[in-house]
C-alpha cells in the first residue's frame, strides 16, 4: 500500500475465511452428485481444489452435469444450520466495524446463498455489501467481484484489502489491485496458497488486525 493511504475496507472470501463449510459442503456435494451422477466415486476432492469459483465453472473445468447445482443449492440449504463461523471471525469483525473500517463479501457462492448464510449465523450486520458470484459479469479469478465490492463500499482499490484461502482468490484481488491477504486458519494448500504471491499471510483471525488500524475521523 502506497505512504499515506489510509485502509478503509476489508473484503472477505466467504468459505474457509469467515465460516467453516466442508462438511457440509461435502454432504451436499455428495448428495448432488449420487442424485444426477449415480452411484460411483465422488470426486469431492477434486472439487474442493476449484473452491472459490463459482459452482456452474467448477462443473465444466470437472466435466460434470450442471443439472448437480439444484440438488447441491438444495441440500446445503437443508443443512445450513452446520454451519459455524471460525473461532475468533465475529470478534474481529466488530473490532474492525469499531475501527470504521466498511466490510463486505466477495464469494463464490451466489449472492442469496451467501446472505442466508450469514444471517443465520448473525453475522450479516457486520457487512455493508455481500456480493455473489451470481451478481458480477466474470466470477474470479476475474476482478469483478472485489471491484464490485469496493464501488457498493465507495472505496477505491489502494485503500482495501482482500482475504481468501485459496489462489483464486489472491488472483481476484490482484487482478483489482487490491492488497491480497492469505488466511490459513482454515488449513487451506499453504504452498499452493504463498506460491500465489501474497501481500500478507495471516494464521488466526485476530492477525487481521495489525494490518487494519482504526481509520482517523473525518
Amino acid at each position: 500500500m502506497p505512504a499515506g493511504v489510509v485502509r478503509e475496507a476489508v473484503v472477505f472470501d466467504l468459505d474457509g475465511v469467515i465460516v467453516d463449510s466442508f462438511t457440509v459442503m461435502r454432504r451436499a456435494f455428495e448428495a448432488a452428485h449420487a442424485e444426477v451422477v449415480g452411484d460411483g466415486p465422488v470426486p469431492f476432492d477434486e472439487y474442493r481444489r476449484h473452491q472459490g469459483r463459482y459452482f456452474p465453472d467448477i462443473m465444466r473445468i470437472m466435466g460434470l452435469p450442471l443439472e448437480m447445482e439444484a440438488p447441491f443449492v438444495r441440500e446445503s440449504y437443508r443443512l445450513a444450520h452446520q454451519v459455524t463461523a471460525f473461532d475468533g471471525v465475529a470478534e474481529l469483525l466488530l473490532t474492525l466495524r469499531v475501527r470504521g473500517l466498511r466490510l463486505a463479501v466477495a464469494t463464490g457462492k451466489s449472492g442469496p446463498r451467501a446472505r442466508s448464510l450469514l444471517d443465520g449465523l448473525g453475522l450479516l450486520p457486520f457487512f455493508h455489501h455481500v456480493v455473489g458470484s451470481d451478481e458480477v459479469a466474470s466470477p474470479k479469478p476475474a476482478p469483478d467481484i472485489v471491484l464490485r465490492a469496493l464501488d457498493l463500499l465507495d472505496v477505491s482499490p489502494a485503500a482495501a484489502i482482500m482475504v481468501g484461502d485459496a489462489a483464486i482468490d489472491l488472483a481476484s484481488a490482484q487482478a483489482a489491485d487490491v492488497f491480497a491477504v492469505a488466511a490459513l486458519w482454515a488449513a487451506p494448500p499453504e504452498g499452493e496458497l504463498l506460491a500465489a504471491g501474497p501481500n500478507a499471510v495471516v494464521r488466526r483471525p485476530v492477525e487481521l488486525l495489525a494490518l487494519c488500524p482504526s481509520v482517523p475521523a473525518g
